[in-house]
């Protein structure tokens, strides 16, 4: 990663308050974009889309919309929210841990904003909200092309944006609060394997949990995506409930809370190391 922008960046117009500190981090990361957004579209737009055509559209034909795990709606449907919040935690996890172990190295655009008048919390204020941006335009896209193939049944389709965004974010922040520890991009690939891969299989985005065996159930219950899922499936049908929707809601806003915390408190203590 060059360095070149975030310098200035930083020292436009003084300290400034927290906000245009923060701004301006994030006007480097929008600048940056601008010059690597065609081989983000791939795995964060295409690959889902590739997934949701193949699944939704092939596959889907192949089961009966009769089937009582369906829920008597056919397979596309009850697929494609599922993606969208599934593609969400990718996108999160992709925004936050590559990119923020990258700039946490020596010579990384982390420890030249750390010069300049950025504090650590302008400093990941400004990227967070990069993050939130690019996993709410992929969620947004992906959204676009669900209704356009007809899966959406019902008007509360529209929320399921800021479901998405949400489960995304509840990825996102646990995984830029650990990443900033590192000082090898190595381990970050290995969340792909052991964290990103289980959950896209076994909490209830290809097909439902009730098919799992009993004892697999509880642990499924309580992971992330399957709130995310299940948030975003049941506004998609039409079928979501004020409780369970709220729940859902509170888990992931938890987690992001948590996530933004411990945050917090790594950047600063590696920034400043």
């Amino acid at each position: 990663m060059t360095t070149g922008i975030i310098t200035p960046v930083g020292r436009e117009t003084g300290t400034g308050t927290g906000t245009e500190r923060a701004l301006r981090a994030y006007r480097y990361w929008t600048l940056r974009y601008r010059r690597t957004w065609r081989g983000t579209v791939v795995i964060s737009v295409a690959n889902p889309l590739l997934f949701l055509i193949a699944m939704g559209l092939g596959l889907g034909r192949l089961i009966s919309p009769d089937s009582a795990v369906l829920g008597g709606v056919d397979y596309l449907a009850f697929f494609a929210p599922g993606m969208l919040a599934a593609a969400s935690m990718q996108n999160g996890i992709i925004e936050a841990a590559f990119p923020v172990s990258w700039s946490r190295r020596p010579g990384g655009a982390y420890p030249v904003a750390a010069g300049t008048p950025l504090e650590p919390e302008d400093i990941l204020h400004g990227h967070l909200l990069f993050m939130t941006v690019r996993v709410a335009l992929s969620a947004a896209a992906f959204l676009l092309v669900m209704v356009a193939f007809g899966a959406a049944r019902s008007p509360l389709v529209w929320l399921t944006l800021l479901a998405a965004t949400l489960t995304g974010m509840a990825f996102a922040l646990p995984a830029a609060a650990w990443a900033v520890t590192l000082t090898d991009v190595g381990p970050v690939t290995g969340i792909f394997k052991w964290v990103v891969m289980p959950l896209y299989l076994f909490s209830g985005t290809f097909f439902a949990v009730e098919q799992l065996p009993d004892a697999l159930r509880p642990v499924v219950y309580v992971t992330p995506l399957w709130h995310g899922v299940d948030l975003c499936r049941t506004l998609s049908l039409g079928t979501a409930t004020w409780p369970t929707s709220l729940a859902h809601v509170a888990y992931l806003s938890a987690l992001v809370t948590a996530g933004y915390l411990l945050a917090r408190r790594n950047y600063r203590r590696n920034l400043y190391a």
